[in-house]
């Protein structure tokens, strides 16, 4: 008997989109995460397919940042952006010319920058959605709904809520992906009672948590985290393989840690002279990265020698042969103890590959080449396929828990975001009152829908999860108060009767996230609640 891997990564990032500056530091998070993980994984997914590798992953892609790689805005911006490294890129090959460690980098760098714009502009046909839907019809990507703005379900309190942040993320799947959504990522795998009844509720089959969260169910679950428990909903979670995902996201331990790998910290943006590279910084001329990085990881000094591409690509080589090694070995053992076929839920974040791990693309694709020749030990597959073998799973309800630190809610709850909460609580009310018109005019209607994007983005769960970090947090900050304050003054005006129309329509240009929303169609929650 053969066992199961299921390679799940989560693509996520905050609604970032300010049509009111020339440029935004902050959208660099988007254009960063587009150059150095999703194109990268496209990029591997057209490889496999052209050699004949067959090969099963699982991706959410989360409704913020389907919108934003639908939004025509920032992939105006997106495409200028990755000319200019191509640009860059073109002179640090000059300034480089003499230096033979150095160079070869350089002219790796523009190849790789060349070679993207090329794949988001043919490839995916100017939009990444295409390039992620073409493998999902292929039925080697089987991608997963979450919530809307990736709000923490659980502090939400209201149930109703929970439902909506569902409900609107669901929609957000099929409006861009053409299908309904299978199974679904719950944002930071944060559960609480009930939330598996609100899944049944519109058809998804599965979720996901960390192991805690089926390890600590109701009922002993007879195989661990190897196979899925079904929710009296009937909805299945899988539990995340803590072996595999320490094995691949311990930067200490695992395997992105190696002194041959490239260094993250060690960018261009920072080391090289500032009148040179200043074009290529925002206009504020505040130093950023730019995804050009010269040095290797080298170990615990600060003295980073130049990157060796071919010592990177070895190890890549040996580590994508271990990792299926163990998977081999521990898939041996189960199926000793296990009267079904194990899973191995082996679940990351995606940036980790190619934003954080520069690599790690390359390792998933030599992980899937390499298990096409273990003899059926390992075999990769989706939830889904798992499910359709195994319709039939052991009943028990799953604990509250979470992936953050400490298992739980601390995260997103604690004396540095622990405020925010009552007045999310206080606008989800107001936001019932809103809800409840039966009748409006379409100035109205559109208040009352603009009100409610502006409530799903104060509640998403990075925020609080920002301001926790330490990192960036006058802007989590700045970011979670306008939106509460926008929602307050839209609410005040709808209630007076007195809409300010040149406002209204600067918060549609503006917080355009979910333009087909129509609050009326999630009404409906409150009167059954």
């Amino acid at each position: 008997m053969n066992g199961y891997l299921a390679i799940v990564l989560h693509s996520h990032l905050p609604y970032v989109r300010h049509p009111e500056y020339e440029d935004f530091l902050e959208e660099d998070w988007l254009y960063e995460a587009m150059t150095e993980t999703y194109l990268p994984l496209l990029d591997v997914f057209s490889r496999l397919t052209r050699d004949g590798v067959d090969f099963r992953i699982t991706i959410s892609l989360t409704p913020t940042l389907l919108e934003m790689l639908a939004d025509g805005l920032l992939m105006r911006r997106y495409r200028a952006h990755l000319e200019k490294l191509i640009e860059l890129s073109e002179r640090e090959i000059d300034r480089t010319r003499h230096d033979p460690s150095i160079n070869p980098l350089a002219k790796m760098y523009h190849e790789r920058f060349v070679h993207y714009l090329d794949l988001f502009e043919n490839g995916c046909r100017g939009n990444l959605i295409n390039g992620f839907r073409d493998f999902m019809e292929q039925g080697s990507v089987e991608i997963v709904a979450s919530a809307a703005t990736h709000a923490y379900l659980p502090l939400l309190i209201d149930r109703t809520w929970q439902d909506i942040q569902l409900h609107v993320g669901i929609d957000c799947h099929a409006h861009h992906l053409r299908k309904d959504a299978g199974g679904v990522w719950l944002p930071e795998n944060a559960y609480t009672e009930g939330i598996d009844e609100i899944l049944a509720t519109y058809g998804i089959r599965y979720t996901f948590l960390d192991a805690h969260g089926v390890l600590n169910a109701s009922v002993r679950p007879a195989y661990g985290v190897y196979a899925p428990i079904s929710s009296r909903a009937g909805v299945g979670f899988f539990g995340r393989d803590l072996q595999s995902a320490k094995q691949v996201w311990s930067a200490k331990e695992g395997y992105p840690g190696d002194p041959d790998y490239r260094e993250f910290y060690r960018d261009i943006g920072y080391d090289l002279d500032l009148g040179y590279i200043r074009p290529y910084l925002h206009s504020d001329g505040s130093r950023s990265n730019l995804g050009i990085k010269y040095y290797r990881i080298t170990g615990q000094t600060d003295q980073k020698q130049p990157y060796v591409l071919q010592w990177a690509q070895r190890k890549v080589e040996t580590h994508a042969g271990n990792f299926v090694f163990n998977r081999a070995k521990h898939i041996e053992y189960l199926c000793g103890i296990m009267d079904r076929k194990p899973i191995l839920v082996s679940a990351y974040d995606a940036e980790l590959f190619g934003h954080w791990w520069f690599e790690g693309p390359e390792f998933i694709e030599q992980v899937f080449r390499k298990l096409s020749t273990t003899s059926g030990i390992v075999t990769a597959t989706t939830p889904t396929m798992y499910l359709k073998e195994y319709p039939e799973n052991q009943a028990a309800v799953p604990s509250p828990s979470s992936w953050g630190d400490k298992g739980y809610h601390e995260v997103w709850l604690n004396g540095t975001n622990d405020w925010i909460y009552r007045h999310i609580h206080i606008a989800q009310d107001r936001m019932h009152e809103l809800m409840r018109t039966t009748t409006a005019s379409p100035e109205r209607h559109r208040g009352i829908n603009q009100a409610l994007r502006e409530l799903l983005l104060a509640q998403s769960s990075d925020w609080p999860f920002i301001m926790n970090s330490g990192t960036m947090v006058a802007y989590a900050r700045k970011r979670f108060v306008s939106h509460i304050a926008r929602f307050t003054r839209l609410y005040q005006q709808i209630k007076d009767g007195h809409l300010e129309l040149e406002y209204l329509n600067g918060l549609e240009s503006k917080d355009n996230i979910f333009p087909w929303i129509d609050y009326r169609t999630y009404a409906g929650v409150l009167r059954d609640r």
